[in-house]
């Protein structure tokens, strides 16, 4: 089973850590995604579980063999790390064609040539790419070529597929359609996938656990619904979801037990815990409520003003004057909204977030809002 393991990974450059004190476990026939902003150390982390970086100290494991560890003095090379790696720009040799890409490393390892006839036959039927084996790479789409490039990587039989940013090339609607095959592709091969992308939605729809990186250090690693739905902090919660979670400063007014009441401006908010909370009366917070979490309704009990209205069909993106605030909120529908419409707003009364209002952001209690 080939579980990675990172044990306290770190990576320094002109001594700053693009890595600091790394530690993941990722399973066998996981799809993790490493995610952040760029510089986060995400590409640098896949570059060290491949062997084309190494670490300055910690400790890697790859099915059950040390690979790295600087305590012993270990670095196996990558050849021999029975990982494959899918670069972003795909590499493909421009001279040789779809069939003769997919078949070179498996010439050089001297396989029997109906081993790989059979080989490369298998991959071009699972990767849909069968009428372009007599192809060159110029002569195919950014789409067809990414197709040609996984095919190359699995061609020796990884049980491990390692991609940095695979899909950054592709156009909006090639991507959507890529996420699908990736995801249909994890499921055949029965592989572990660790992918590399700066896109939350991406890392949302494929991963089965996401690695969320910032300045080297991990933030949260956790499944995708519930790095969403339970943000370790407030870097976390603004970083995951389209469009980004409302952070609204806030202070506490009175506290009983699971109880709290909230100054938001002129307004006041009362907040009831669904778990242990560590508020204290006079302290600064900051209240995290998704958009989909506020509604604009006659019903409402705080006056807003429309500041600017994003339809895209399904949904319309609205930017709300809130007490000097600005808010989004997110309306489903045809509904048509209008810059400077004065519209009233509630909050649902679903999982909200307080954070503490630092350089930490720590989660402190998730809650109701009425």
């Amino acid at each position: 089973m080939p579980e990675i393991i990172l044990k306290n990974v770190t990576k320094t450059f002109d001594h700053t850590n693009a890595v600091d004190h790394l530690n993941l476990v990722i399973k066998d026939r996981d799809f993790i995604t490493l995610l952040g902003p760029s510089g986060c150390g995400k590409t640098t982390t896949l570059r060290m579980i491949a062997g084309l970086e190494t670490p300055t100290s910690g400790e890697i494991i790859i099915d059950g063999q040390t690979v790295f560890s600087s305590e012993k003095g270990i670095d196996v090379p990558p050849q021999k790390r029975n990982v494959g790696f899918l670069f972003q720009n795909y590499a493909l040799w421009p001279h040789m064609t779809v069939l003769q890409n997919i078949t070179f490393g498996l010439e050089n390892l001297n396989w029997e040539k109906e081993k790989i006839r059979e080989r490369s036959s298998k991959l071009m039927r699972m990767l849909q790419i069968e009428e372009y084996k007599d192809r060159y790479p110029a002569e195919l789409s950014g789409g067809q070529q990414q197709r040609v490039a996984i095919a190359r990587t699995l061609a020796t039989g990884p049980r491990i597929l390692l991609m940095d940013e695979p899909l950054s090339n592709l156009d909006a609607k090639l991507r959507m359609e890529m996420r699908s095959e990736l995801k249909r592709l994890h499921m055949e091969t029965d592989s572990t996938f660790v992918y590399v992308t700066h896109d939350q939605l991406e890392a949302m729809t494929l991963a089965t656990r996401i690695s969320l990186m910032k300045k080297g250090k991990l933030q949260q690693f956790d499944a995708p619904l519930t790095v969403y739905n339970c943000p370790s902090n407030a870097f976390t919660a603004d970083f995951i979801g389209n469009p980004s979670i409302n952070l609204i400063p806030v202070k506490v007014e009175s506290r009983q037990e699971q109880e709290v009441l909230l100054h938001m401006g002129s307004a006041s908010i009362h907040f009831h815990a669904l778990d242990s909370m560590e508020a204290e009366k006079g302290e600064s917070l900051l209240l995290g409520i998704r958009p989909e979490n506020i509604e604009i309704s006659d019903e409402g009990t705080i006056e807003a003003k429309v500041y600017s209205a994003l339809p895209s069909g399904m949904e319309t993106v609205v930017k709300l004057d809130v007490l000097g605030l600005i808010l989004t909120a997110v309306v489903f529908g045809d509904r048509e909204f209008h810059i400077n419409d004065k519209v009233k707003i509630r909050f649902r009364s679903r999982k909200n977030h307080l954070f503490r209002h630092d350089e930490e952001g720590r989660r402190i209690a998730s809650g109701e809002l009425d």
